[in-house]
């Protein structure tokens, strides 16, 4: 090989130094017409650190790779996947007509 990518590297080294299960980080390159797409597989006790406060954490690691992405002329895509047995809390809909008052009030666990 000439020229090995750097994206799927350089995203397993992001996440590893994240994570408390190193061991546990995988990541799946697939390219179709659409670009780059990085499957991200971690153990489940490590979703809260590469998700992040508010998915922030997420959004800067997406950013990042479309970084490395440019600089390789390709446009490169992260999905994390949501472990098995995971139980993430449903989110609740805003019933129709509800102020604005209200809701907040409905935030305030």
């Amino acid at each position: 090989m000439a020229e090995k990518f750097g994206d799927q590297e350089f995203l397993e080294f992001t996440i590893k130094s994240l994570v408390d299960n190193p061991s546990d980080v995988k990541v799946v390159r697939a390219v179709d017409e659409m670009g780059v797409l990085l499957t991200l597989k971690i153990n489940p006790a490590d979703m809260g650190k590469v998700i992040g406060r508010n998915g922030n954490t997420a959004k800067a690691i997406r950013t990042l790779l479309r970084v490395v992405g440019m600089k390789n002329h390709a446009r490169v895509n992260l999905k994390i996947e949501e472990p098995e047995g995971s139980t993430r809390p449903e989110r609740r809909a805003t019933p129709p007509g509800s102020s604005m008052d209200q809701v907040m009030e409905d935030l305030k666990l």
